[in-house]
């Protein structure tokens, strides 16, 4: 076998013992190492110095040594001293941690790579002129076999996936990852109040709605209830703060004598809801607050003792946090070959590797060929970055078989030295095409497409298998020898759709180890470890290791990122590259390979960050014509974003940069920082996609899963939420499913036990509703109708499931529901049989209506919560319009893989039932049926003008949005309207222009809904002008232009969204109807112009809408 460096591996060993004699050498640091057999106390008053009742020993060994030499030393000490009962057993990690106190918390060098002069370890100088640290040496001792075997149990049920199973290498991907994840949490759960976590309010900060002015002139009624004691009502202001109501009770009850725990808190909780009305703010600020108002219901306030509040104590047992450089070793001077000796050398600088990476292709074997496959095949090798496949390089094409040997080597037109961190060797198995042969020679992408990755099925043989392999892993260390990775299948296309392009950004290798393909393949061989050096200076900015607050405070030694056109020697940093050290006057120091500090002037310095802003809109397109293979090219990217504000982006800049095009570990994160500033609303806003791009990031650590774990665990409102998005990708990705669950699994650790129990029963109640709609289907197949004892069956298997007496909706943690109300629960008819279904709501002093969910599985919920999700991002652009144009964005989850649960809006009836209740199908003709109907239900005039107002509102704001989100299948089941005029649109199955079918003709011949029978509402009757119609082209006007302001955003959250292999949006091309309906390359009068067209051709062809919906009313066309 070829080895390229070193072919007789030396034996390496510390050079400590021939420096003991050099005091005060800069080259030598050393250790006090303390052995203790019990278990740690990890409280902050815990003394780390030398105890007498411990056996010690001292060593002395060079900076630039691994731990595992550190290990050694130790170990060659302990057995000369005899102080230690085992000695060698020291060498091994899983039998011996190395620990130091920080802080207030204890610390592992876990990685026995790491460089001991890149630990994050509290140095002093002592009489011996050494720099010191002190460590224990502590046998593992395990956590209680069944307390742990009970949590990891609770763990994998609350994330649907069993990582223990999966977790045997500690220096593995996912261990690393575990024990890495540990210190955001653990320094989230420090800053975090859990008084204020627990009541943590839903506030909006949209203006108020122009329905809802009068109330700022008006007294609210406001009624408060103490447990059983007292209930009493009072008008205020909408301005009135939570904390005045409390003072109002505390008089209240001073004033009628009755006694109450005056030492404990007390916060409003609105009554029969999950819901608090805590912190300084005005009621009008309260989501709740606007809500009941709308919907005319009285506000009731329970007045609750905080100390009787579930606790959000954390009762997981945490693994000890790792440290801070752990994955990381030294800069390329620190590591350079250049002037040492053999003896000196413990890694290689991959930045020092000038020779073409290659790889041999040893070949392939499958257990079982299957039923169709080509006669002949061949593999392809490319280097990834991102979605961009940098080069590729092709092995002439042999028989298929079950077993093809090759024994081959393939190599790129690519030196080691410039790989970026990130990038991935992949491995496809295509048939080949005919009797024309692909090429092997190397060929690189043409800068021109860099911002498009080519397609793999198209010039060339069809992708049968596929894999990826990290070329530098998550530790920073070089791929090498040989490697056996069981492959994907690519699917077909009439197969379920793969999660667009996960053959470019998964590294996971399929699950199924008896019957998958098997690639085999060799790397070059080093006689060293090779690594990427660490060209920053301080935890906060080399790694994602901590928060990326701005305000954190610097590391002592941080230095900035040196500029690439004028750098000095840093003067006042401590520098171990072969100067003296400069101790500081003060006994306590921490050691840090130190980076150059900028030569640049203030002055131009602040020039360039004002020009900056100017730019910022453009810089994705800049860094989609980066180089990213050039390293010199990327030290300037790198010097040039680590001087960027953060605070100058966009949000649309920052979610852009956070897409598949960009997988520089800096570029995202400035990204990340320019979200950290977001409030909990807007968090949530964007929250969906945030989690699909966890895909794009090259490993599972990332600055992106730390920023999404903290603000989790800093919300319950966004910690929900994170939750069952998160499950769901456990449950329906399995090329990423590693990665979501261990991500998840960090997010649970520190959620606290109330959120815990909360998703244990919504678990629970998922996993009995899936099984009975299970049942459900096998009994009545898709296109089967339902018989009449279909009621009375459902009921008997949901009386017998294991439903939880209570439980918080997933779509909604606000709404707690109890016990089935089974004789009101049916199977509906529609193609996949969902389950409709209803609860008694909780305990209230007001008198509440049964809770509604509808319960799907069969179907993909994903798209219809991106379309909902964007409806809320749509409805905030237009509320800081000040328009209010009464969407119902109701709750719609995906609960795993195709099942799901959808709010029942109440007080709603479908279009549909609307017509069949004025003269059954014919309905569909009659123009003034709707009138009628919302006439019935707001008698009195006044009302009724209240009710078209919120009509010609509504109806705007979904023609605009159906319209500029192609919302196709629009038939009169699917529009709803409420009692109060307001109409909404439900089941969005086929967006972005895609439109039904019927007999190849298709259905739909108008841009958006806008009937006769609408018209008819709003006075326009045979052409007929009247006000209301005038308002709604105004307010429809108005709309479109607000959402063209913002197409980047929309056309962004779409495009992040990618990521999920939606049928409907599973191409970049997918996003051109997006634009084209927001009309991005006309001026705002031309766009203006263009939707009063659509209006137009809404009104003239509106008559085929109605004959669409007698049809769907006659055949039952779903």
């Amino acid at each position: 076998m070829d080895t390229p460096v070193f072919q007789n591996p030396p034996a390496v060993r510390p050079r400590a013992a021939n420096r003991l004699s050099q005091t005060g050498s800069e080259n030598n640091l050393r250790f006090v190492c303390e052995f203790k057999s019990g278990p740690l106390q990890t409280s902050s008053d815990e003394d780390y110095s030398l105890s007498m009742d411990c056996e010690s020993v001292s060593v002395i060994l060079p900076a630039q040594c691994s731990v595992h030499q550190l290990r050694l030393r130790i170990c060659m000490q302990a057995q000369e001293q005899n102080c230690h009962p085992d000695p060698f057993a020291i060498l091994d990690p899983e039998k011996y941690t190395l620990l130091y106190v920080r802080g207030d918390d204890w610390y592992e060098a876990y990685d026995d790579c790491q460089i001991i002069r890149t630990l994050d370890i509290p140095w002093s100088c002592d009489d011996s002129q050494f720099l010191t640290a002190h460590i224990v040496v502590k046998p593992q001792v395990a956590l209680d076999s069944e307390e742990k075997k009970k949590q990891q149990q609770c763990l994998s049920y609350l994330i649907g996936h069993d990582l223990e199973t999966e977790a045997s290498d500690r220096l593995g991907e996912l261990m690393f990852t575990r024990r890495k994840l540990a210190s955001p949490r653990c320094q989230e759960l420090r800053n975090r109040d859990d008084k204020l976590y627990a009541i943590e309010p839903w506030i909006t900060c949209a203006p108020l709605p122009t329905d809802l002015q009068d109330w700022l002139n008006r007294k609210l009624s406001v009624t408060l209830h103490y447990m059983n004691k007292i209930s009493f009502s009072i008008q205020v202001d909408f301005n009135t703060t939570p904390d005045v109501l409390l003072k109002v009770f505390r008089r209240v009850m001073a004033n009628q004598g009755l006694e109450y725990d005056t030492s404990d808190s007390l916060v409003l909780k609105v009554s029969g809801r999950e819901e608090f009305i805590s912190g300084d703010y005005a009621l009008s600020h309260f989501l709740w607050v606007r809500q009941s108002l709308r919907s005319n219901q009285d506000l009731h306030f329970s007045v609750v003792p905080v100390s009787q509040l579930v606790t959000e104590t954390v009762k997981f047992v945490d693994w000890p946090l790792v440290d801070g450089f752990s994955g990381q070793f030294s800069s390329h001077d620190d590591l350079s070959l250049e002037g040492k000796d053999l003896d000196d050398i413990f890694m290689i600088s991959l930045w020092d590797c000038n020779r073409k990476l290659r790889v041999k292709l040893l070949g392939f074997d499958i257990p079982k060929l299957p039923n169709k496959y080509p006669q002949c095949v061949y593999v392809e090798a490319s280097i990834l970055y991102g979605n961009k496949v940098l080069s590729s390089v092709s092995c002439l094409p042999k028989s298929f078989a079950d077993e093809v040997l090759w024994n081959e080597w393939l190599e790129f037109d690519v030196l080691l030295r410039d790989l970026p961190r990130g990038a991935k060797l992949g491995l496809t198995i295509n048939a080949s095409v005919s009797d024309i042969y692909p090429t092997t020679k190397d060929t690189k992408s043409a800068p021109a497409s860099a911002n498009k990755a080519p397609d793999l099925q198209k010039g060339k043989g069809k992708v049968l298998y596929f894999v990826n392999l990290l070329l530098i892993d998550h530790r920073s260390v070089l791929s090498q020898g040989p490697y056996t990775l069981h492959m994907w299948s690519y699917p077909d296309l009439e197969d379920e759709a793969i999660t667009y392009q996960a053959d470019k950004l998964s590294s996971a290798t399929s699950p199924d180890i008896t019957d998958s393909m098997a690639i085999s393949i060799f790397l070059d061989r080093y006689s060293f470890p090779v690594v990427l050096p660490n060209t920053l200076s301080s935890p906060d900015c080399s790694s994602p290791t901590t928060d990326l607050t701005p305000s954190r405070p610097a590391s002592l030694f941080h230095a900035p990122s040196s500029s690439p056109l004028s750098t000095l020697p840093s003067t006042g940093s401590r520098s171990l590259h072969g100067k003296s050290l400069q101790v500081p006057s003060n006994n306590t120091v921490r050691l840090r390979s130190p980076s150059p500090v900028a030569n640049t002037n203030k002055a131009c310095l602040k020039r360039f960050r004002e020009e900056s802003i100017r730019y910022a809109s453009n810089l994705p397109h800049y860094l989609r014509s980066v180089d990213w293979m050039n390293r010199r090219v990327v030290e300037d990217v790198h010097w040039l974003l680590g001087n960027w504000d953060p605070g100058e982006l966009d949000v649309t800049v920052a979610l852009e940069l956070l897409s598949m095009d960009f997988a520089d570990e800096i570029v995202r994160r400035l990204a990340v920082q320019r979200l950290e500033c977001l409030s909990n609303d807007d968090v949530l806003k964007y929250l969906l996609q945030l989690v699909q791009t966890l895909k794009v990031e090259p490993y599972h650590d990332s600055f992106l899963a730390r920023y999404l774990i903290q603000r989790a665990l800093r919300s319950k409102r966004i910690g929900h939420f994170f939750f069952w998005y998160v499950r769901s990708e456990v449950a329906g990705c399995p090329y990423f499913r590693q990665r979501m669950a261990v991500i998840l699994e960090a997010y649970l650790l520190g959620c606290g036990q109330a959120m815990i129990d909360s998703f244990t029963q919504q678990v629970q109640a998922v996993e009995a509703l899936r099984e009975v709609a299970e049942i459900i289907k096998k009994f009545y197949p898709e296109k089967t109708d339902l018989p009449s004892t279909a009621p009375l069956r459902l009921q008997e298997l949901l009386r017998n499931s294991n439903l939880p007496n209570e439980f918080l909706l997933p779509f909604d943690p606000r709404t707690k529901v109890g016990r089935i109300l089974l004789d009101k629960c049916k199977v509906m008819a529609s193609k996949k049989k969902p389950l409709w279904l209803e609860f008694s709501p909780m305990p209230s002093p007001t008198p509440a209506t049964p809770v509604g969910i509808i319960f799907k599985e069969g179907d993909d919920l994903r798209q219809d919560m991106l379309v909902i999700q964007t409806l809320v991002v749509m409805d905030s652009i237009w509320q800081e319009k000040s328009l209010d144009l009464n969407l119902i964005p109701y709750g719609c989850i995906s609960t795993g893989h195709n099942i799901g649960m959808i709010e029942i809006v109440r007080n709603a009836m479908t279009i549909a039932g609307v017509q069949r209740s004025h003269g059954g199908t014919t309905g569909a003709f009659r123009n003034d049926a709707l009138f009628e109907w919302l006439k019935s239900k707001c008698p009195l005039q006044e009302i009724h003008y209240n009710t078209v107002e919120r009509f010609v509102k509504s109806c705007a704001g979904y023609c605009v949005a159906t319209y500029v989100l192609g919302i196709g299948d629009r038939h009169n089941d699917n529009i709803m309207i409420t009692d109060q005029g307001n109409l909404f649109h439900i089941d969005f199955g086929h967006i972005l222009g895609n439109r039904k079918h019927f007999l190849g003709v298709s259905r739909e011949r108008v841009p958006f809904v806008l009937t006769p029978d609408f018209l008819y509402v709003m006075g326009r009757v045979k052409g007929r002008n009247s006000l209301y119609f005038q308002r709604f082209r105004d307010t429809c006007t108005q709309a479109y232009l607000s959402l063209r302001s913002h197409s980047r955003l929309l056309v962004t959250l779409f495009s992040l969204m990618l990521l999920t292999g939606i049928p409907e949006l599973s191409a970049a091309e997918d996003m051109r109807y997006l634009r084209e309906a927001l009309q991005e390359e006309q001026v705002e009068e031309d766009a203006k112009e263009h939707f009063l067209q659509q209006i137009s051709v809404c009104e003239q062809l509106g008559w085929t809408v109605q004959a669409n919906w007698w049809i769907h009313m006659v055949a039952g066309i779903k």
